[in-house]
């Protein structure tokens, strides 16, 4: 029985163009992963890709309040005095940002700086029985100011 085999160079040729044929496939069957946003208190940091994200374009109308009432999968620890620092990736800083408590917008302008520093007393107000919550689920939505491209959310855990 006779058998063909190829020369060293052509095997290694072969080998190499079936390893990037199968690492084309692989690309293509991979989602781009959507944009960071961080919360650190302290020396602590949590970060989260989106809840919902539609690679940049808007976000359905009829999916954004189901967006918005996601509970947080992401959860840091703040002392009343602390000082909470949202970071973003540059992509949703160009398009603005804005801060949901609760799933209510809590300011009127899309932010358009990759990040800043908010008192977390801000996040904690008393509420109609004058008590002020354990914890408070903070929502960072990606805003061009017509519509929504992007939602993460976070829990803020306060201390005991």
């Amino acid at each position: 029985m006779t058998v063909a085999f190829f020369s060293g160079s052509r095997r290694r040729a072969a080998v190499a163009l079936g390893a990037a044929s199968a690492g084309l496939l692989v690309l293509t069957a991979c989602e781009k992963p959507t944009p960071i946003a961080t919360v650190t208190v302290g020396t602590e940091s949590v970060n989260s890709e989106a809840a919902c994200y539609n690679n940049g374009d808007p976000i359905k109308e009829s999916d954004i309040q189901k967006c918005l009432n996601k509970t947080a999968e992401k959860s840091i620890t703040v002392a009343m005095d602390d000082k909470v620092r949202f970071g973003v990736d540059p992509e949703i800083a160009d398009n603005g940002w804005t801060i949901f408590l609760g799933g209510q917008q809590a300011e009127p302008e899309p932010y358009k700086k990759t990040y800043r520093t908010i008192p977390a007393s801000a996040f904690f107000t008393a509420g109609q029985t004058g008590e002020t919550p354990d914890e408070t689920q903070v929502t960072i939505v990606e805003n061009t100011g017509k519509s929504l491209t992007g939602i993460w959310h976070f829990k803020l855990k306060k201390e005991s």
